[in-house]
């Protein structure tokens, strides 16, 4: 691993009623390296700015984990380096499905997260959307 994460814990154990299955820490050090800061990454194509064509919050939030993903990897890293995301989600209901799939992508990894319930966001049709900073070691 990359980085200290301090005070590893799983959803599963901080939210035992929920089915949740999320790595996550308390804090996260980091020393040297780039920083990449994401901007909030929403169910459409990177190449195109087209919305993917579902109103599912579990695609929906792939879709999301996979730009998270391809942006930290054309930045010259990888998954592990992820030390913070921030999920903004429409509707309360879709909190165990969007933190459920993003657990997928996060496995292992261990970043400081933070979760809101918005009002809306820049389109009707989104459900989700996740900010994100990593840090890739010189």
């Amino acid at each position: 691993m990359a980085h200290i994460r301090i005070r590893k814990f799983n959803t599963s154990d901080t939210y035992p009623e929920q089915n949740l299955d999320n790595d996550l820490c308390q804090a996260v050090v980091t020393e040297g390296g780039k920083t990449v800061y994401l901007r909030g990454q929403c169910p459409q194509n990177l190449d195109n700015a087209k919305n993917i064509d579902s109103h599912d919050p579990v695609e929906q939030t792939h879709k999301v984990m996979q730009n998270i993903r391809q942006l930290i990897q054309e930045a010259g890293g990888d998954m592990e380096h992820l030390v913070k995301v921030v999920v903004y989600i429409t509707d309360v209901r879709h909190r165990e499905a969007v933190y459920r799939t993003m657990g997928e992508y996060i496995k292992g990894v261990y970043p400081v997260s933070t979760g809101l319930v918005v009002q809306a966001l820049a389109r009707p049709e989104w459900l989700v959307e996740i900010d994100g900073t990593a840090v890739i070691p010189t």
